[in-house]
């Protein structure tokens, strides 16, 4: 059984990409080198594909 590594915001594989594994709220995601930036600066951009990302501040 494999476990699909994709990047929560384009949904590209770790097949197709490079993505890096984080955690929030006990959980873990992945997220691609070309969204990691949405990460840490606008979280805003991820309500409604994480949970809680209305309260994260960017950087």
């Amino acid at each position: 059984m494999s476990i699909t590594r994709a990047c929560i915001v384009c949904e590209k594989t770790s097949f197709e990409t490079a993505v890096t594994k984080f955690y929030h709220k006990e959980s873990e995601f992945y997220i691609c080198s070309q969204h990691i930036p949405i990460l840490i600066h606008k979280p805003e951009e991820l309500i409604g594909l994480l949970d809680g990302a209305d309260k994260l501040q960017g950087a």
